[in-house]
């Protein structure tokens, strides 16, 4: 899997002049394609074509996806030219499919210009779009050409998605590498160094996707906090104005999951009480009732993860350590999601 670091006016020109294409795409959001399509227009061709889509998770459906069919179609793009997919992840992730199943295939790379995007959507070839509230319930896996990453591109975001992004890393530490989390976990967000952490997030990710592409075993740990997490996204993301970002949801779904670890007496008091005084010191605390807990639950019925029935989870094992494949019962969700309540 190919990922490079780097200012985006080395990494993209050496790519396109080692490789050959005829027709080449860029798929944008009204966002990129104001504020980072600029900065890669002067390494394409003249020719390329650039398609639109609307922003936001709510648009990540397959309806999106005809319009870039339609527009690739169009433009008569045949099955040599590349996609390049510039955005963060709904882009990278609806892009990416769109391309692994246009025409049976064409090549696509990631230009991630989010911190979510960088250390965590980007990279590892899951690509997918949601389908009837689920998410990433369509998908497959195929690995982009490449990657390129430049962090200079998150100076543009608001602090809201850095913040969504930063939850991706707080994950990789808890799950790899203990003595990372130490030095994290005493460091105020506004004091983060983005450019450090953006690599080692990447480092740990390429690491456990190389030694399992697809998800069979231990690619599993990468989504720890996230089958409590994204029942919760998926629950709020039709609530109006209690809608959150997806790393805010991993944040809420860290804590329950952390409490379910301990329950179990895989990690200690002291390590919950640290995983959650700092996650609720970075995120606050996203208000859920009580009488919410059964519809949030019934979502995790759809965790990819699932297997004969059971709710599967990946769970911390100890800091720096997860289990996968880990049957986990309503009760004790009911009693996670009431604990993160109050």
């Amino acid at each position: 899997m190919s990922v490079e670091i780097a200012a985006i006016s080395n990494s993209l020109p050496a790519f396109l002049s080692q490789n050959s294409y005829l027709q080449i795409a860029v798929l944008v959001d009204e966002q990129t394609s104001k504020h980072c399509l600029p900065l890669i227009q002067a390494y394409l061709p003249k020719s390329f074509i650039k398609i639109q889509i609307k922003s936001g998770e709510n648009n990540k459906h397959l309806a999106t996806c005809e319009k870039v069919w339609e527009a690739m179609t169009k433009a008569n793009m045949d099955r040599h030219g590349l996609l390049i997919n510039l955005g963060g992840g709904v882009i990278g992730d609806l892009g990416g499919f769109c391309a692994s199943t246009y025409k049976r295939g064409i090549d696509f790379i990631q230009i991630p210009t989010t911190l979510l995007a960088q250390v965590d959507a980007s990279v590892g070839g899951k690509l997918g779009v949601d389908f009837q509230g689920l998410k990433n319930h369509i998908g497959v896996f195929n690995l982009p050409k490449t990657v390129l990453i430049d962090p200079t591109f998150i100076q543009t975001l608001p602090a809201s998605q850095k913040l969504s992004g930063y939850a991706e890393i707080i994950k990789h530490c808890l799950i790899r590498d203990a003595e990372k989390w130490e030095q994290i976990s005493h460091t105020d967000f506004s004091e983060v160094d983005f450019s450090s952490l953006i690599e080692h997030s990447v480092e740990i990710k390429k690491a456990v996707v190389a030694e399992d592409p697809t998800e069979k075993g231990l690619r599993k740990i990468l989504n720890w906090g996230h089958t409590l997490g994204h029942a919760v996204e998926t629950f709020l993301l039709d609530q109006g104005k209690r809608k959150i970002l997806h790393g805010e949801a991993i944040a809420v779904g860290m804590i329950m999951e952390a409490f379910v670890a301990f329950q179990r007496g895989l990690i200690s008091e002291q390590e919950l009480g640290d995983i959650e005084i700092y996650l609720f010191e970075t995120y606050g605390k996203v208000p859920l009732k009580a009488s919410e807990i059964p519809a949030i639950i019934a979502l995790t019925l759809q965790d990819k993860k699932n297997k004969g029935g059971e709710v599967r989870f990946s769970l911390l094992t100890g800091i720096g350590d997860c289990g996968y494949d880990i049957p986990v019962s309503k009760s004790e969700m009911k009693k996670a999601i009431e604990y993160y309540i109050g």
